[in-house]
Formats: C-alpha cells, sequence, structure tokens
C-alpha cells in the first residue's frame, strides 16, 4: 500500500485559502506585467541599436506571446474566485490554446509585415516575453534580501 494512500488530508481554513488565492492573483499580475516590461525594454535597445522597424518587430514578437498569455492568466486569476479553482484539464487546454493563438500571431505578423518584419527582432521580442518571469524572480530574489 502506497504511503499516500493513507495519509491525511489538508484541510486548509477559509483565511488560508484566502491568503492562498491572493498570492496567486498577485504572481499571475505580476509576471504578465514582467514580460511586459520585458518586451518593452527589448523594444527600446532595438529602437536605439537598430531602427524603428526593429523595435515594432520586437513588439509584435513579445505582443505575440504576451496577449494570448494574459488572455490565460485573466482566466486563471478568475478562477481563483471559484470554490474549486481552476481544473488540470482546463489548465491543460488553456495551455494548447495559448501556445496555439501564439502561432497565429506570429503568423499574422509575418503575413500582415512583410517585409517589414525584422524577424531576429521578432525573435528577440518573443524569447524576452517568454522568459519574462526570470527578471521577476531576479527582482523577486533581490527584495528577499
Amino acid at each position: 500500500m502506497y504511503e499516500a494512500e493513507s495519509a491525511e488530508k489538508i484541510v486548509l481554513t477559509l483565511a488560508e485559502r484566502q491568503q492562498i488565492d491572493h498570492r496567486a492573483r498577485r504572481d499571475l499580475v505580476d509576471v504578465v506585467v514582467s514580460q511586459i516590461l520585458s518586451g518593452l525594454l527589448i523594444a527600446v535597445i532595438c529602437w536605439v541599436v537598430a531602427s524603428r522597424s526593429a523595435a515594432m518587430s520586437s513588439l509584435a514578437g513579445t505582443g505575440a506571446y504576451v496577449l494570448p498569455n494574459a488572455v490565460f492568466a485573466l482566466r486563471l486569476w478568475l478562477s481563483t474566485y471559484r470554490p474549486g479553482g481552476a481544473s488540470p484539464e482546463l489548465f491543460f487546454i488553456g495551455e494548447f490554446l495559448k501556445i496555439g493563438a501564439t502561432i497565429l500571431l506570429l503568423w499574422l505578423v509575418a503575413w500582415l509585415g512583410g517585409d517589414q518584419v525584422q524577424w531576429p527582432a521578432v525573435l528577440v521580442g518573443l524569447v524576452a516575453a517568454l522568459k519574462g518571469y526570470a527578471v521577476l524572480l531576479v527582482i523577486k530574489g533581490f527584495r528577499a534580501k
């Protein structure tokens, strides 16, 4: 018999649940904001180092990830107000839809942008948004010390 099967179920008080939900909401907002700020920083760097077109391309790359992620984060944020929260199934479906929306938005950037798109800048903006949480971890790490 597994030990986990014989383990007691953890029961949280209402105050503990509210505290966990509050922190989850704050963390979701923090992640999206850090992704936006990372993308904006990269856009400014692209503008200074390369051109306005590179800055706009990097913003397109950032937006291709941040927009679907913000919608997904909003969905998760709203689910913290439900008694059961988000189910694992809905989480994975949301992740799948987020990836699909990102691919669709990158396709739209290519289709609408044509020759104006600078793909290295798009990729740098995309990576900045994908790794925006790392900036958040560094900032929170400095705050903890």
